[in-house]
């Protein structure tokens, strides 16, 4: 049973150099955990073009960022404009979303997907990936170039 969950930011990249990055650590599935799934700066990464592209290279595309997303639009969440992960983990809709995740983990090899490269300024990190290792997963960080850095227990990163 596969326990290891891989993460990624698509940033400003080029869907090549993205798609390298996937096929390097043989990822089979694409988990999109972005609220609105759409790039202004990098138009293939929204959602449409996103799942054509993937299907034409044989990975399956998740969309799962309206119950796990980043950006949740109810303010309850949220405490002076700063979202409170640990209010949005309890959220009975983002646990039904992780339910959905844990249930796609055995049978692939998946990749959380958000726009922001560096995962120590996103939700994937400071939320899922947290909510995650408290499940007994491993998280694995695929950095822009290319660097995996697998998420510790102690919620601390190192490289390898």
């Amino acid at each position: 049973m596969n326990q290891q969950v891989f993460t990624i930011g698509h940033s400003n990249h080029l869907f090549r150099a993205f798609l390298e990055l996937i096929h390097k650590n043989n990822i089979n599935m694409v988990v999109d955990v972005r609220t609105s799934p759409y790039s202004k700066y990098s138009p293939h990464f929204n959602k449409k073009p996103l799942m054509k592209t993937l299907e034409e290279s044989e990975i399956d595309y998740v969309y799962l960022g309206n119950k796990i997303g980043g950006k949740p639009r109810d303010k309850k969440f949220y405490h002076e404009d700063q979202l409170q992960y640990h209010l949005l983990e309890k959220d009975e809709k983002y646990q039904k979303g992780l339910q959905e995740l844990v249930e796609l983990i055995p049978n692939n090899t998946l990749v959380l997907m958000c726009s922001e490269e560096n995962p120590y300024h996103c939700h994937r990190h400071h939320l899922i990936s947290q909510s995650l290792l408290k499940k007994g997963y491993s998280i694995t960080h695929i950095r822009g170039n290319g660097t995996l850095e697998k998420v510790a227990n102690d919620y601390q990163a190192r490289l390898f």
